[in-house]
């Protein structure tokens, strides 16, 4: 929603970021993308790349450009309406790292120490355990906290960092007089998970060394079928729904439900009979005529440099606008003089 759209005076605020740190993949639009397209349709959002957290992790800069370029774009392809949302790269508004400074002032170590992430990357990068991971949470918070949300949809893994940001918003309202609005968590519409198709019991992800278990939603279409037709399945012949008995044929029909709009009762009827060879390569077309209009679409995107950076430059302002009065305030409430 930009400053021009209407808003009611009961409007919600909404924000959520997702980080260029490799290319997005039909999970992430199951468990995150879909839901932005439901938010902004009803509320006030604001929709970020997260590119600054993406700096965390060793990551080349040609590859975070190109990554950055890419998850704006393929947002944008979905349904991302810049004149419904405030839509922006993170880097672009300084205010994110320039709040972060005054909040890890407010911010005690141990609170930060406790961070699971922290430990867990720390275990699996043990080479790379800088600084930026450990204030990780309290950037994210300074992300949230800047643009006075009422509401962050979040999963599991980042239930604890949103409770930091509750907790550091608190504290500097209780010290300096209100100022943040403190913001809740709320369960995406969509929550469904979606699994590996190279080891059911793992997530999806975007990072994974095994390119083989995600979907990237810039597959071609002959990758996409590859990948289905390797997927792992489970033992017996039946096409049913078991987390626990069956969790790769379970994975598959989620990934079904989510993209044909049927549900899984009715995808488990509809293959009633079928083989899985005969059921992974129905999973595998139905991705791939998801996907086609949106790559096409994103294709058409990447070509209007100038309009793509446009749409950058005007996000990156209307953000600014909002973010520099919360930053002003802070300012003024620490004790710093006015620029």
């Amino acid at each position: 929603m930009t400053e021009n759209s209407p808003a009611t005076e009961n409007t919600k605020t909404v924000l959520t970021g997702l980080q260029p740190t490799g290319v997005l993949t039909i999970g992430n639009y199951i468990g995150a993308i879909r839901n932005m397209l439901e938010y902004q349709k009803e509320h006030k959002c604001y929709y970020f790349v997260a590119d600054l957290h993406s700096l965390t992790v060793d990551i080349e800069p040609a590859v975070l450009r190109k990554n950055t370029l890419d998850v704006y774009a393929l947002l944008l392809a979905f349904g991302v309406n810049p004149e419904k949302s405030t839509f922006f790269v993170q880097s672009h508004v300084s205010a994110h790292a320039e709040l972060t400074w005054i909040l890890n002032c407010h911010t005690q170590f141990g609170e930060a120490k406790r961070m699971t992430q922290f430990k867990d990357k720390s275990k699996k990068s043990p080479q790379n355990v800088n600084v930026g991971l450990f204030d990780y949470p309290v950037l994210m918070a300074a992300d949230i906290l800047l643009y006075q949300p009422d509401y962050v949809p979040v999963g599991k893994d980042q239930n604890q960092h949103l409770e930091i940001a509750r907790t550091i918003a608190e504290r500097f309202n209780n010290k300096y007089s209100p100022t943040f609005t403190v913001p809740e968590g709320i369960n995406p519409k969509y929550g469904a998970k979606v699994a590996s198709l190279s080891d059911p019991t793992a997530k999806m992800s975007k990072s994974d060394e095994n390119k083989n278990g995600s979907i990237f939603l810039l597959d071609t279409k002959d990758e996409i079928m590859r990948k289905f037709k390797r997927a792992v399945t489970d033992s017996g012949n039946e096409i049913v729904y078991n987390q626990t008995e069956k969790p790769g044929i379970s994975n598959l029909l989620t990934i079904y439900s989510c993209l044909s709009g049927k549900s899984v009762k009715e995808a488990e009827k509809e293959f009633s009979g079928s083989s899985y060879a005969q059921f992974k390569d129905a999973v595998g077309q139905t991705v791939c005529d998801f996907l086609l209009p949106v790559q096409q679409e994103y294709a058409r995107i990447c070509k209007e440099k100038d309009y793509l950076s446009s749409l950058m430059r005007n996000g990156a302002e209307e953000a600014a606008r909002t973010a520099y009065r919360t930053l002003s305030k802070v300012y003024r409430k620490v004790g710093l003089l006015s620029r």
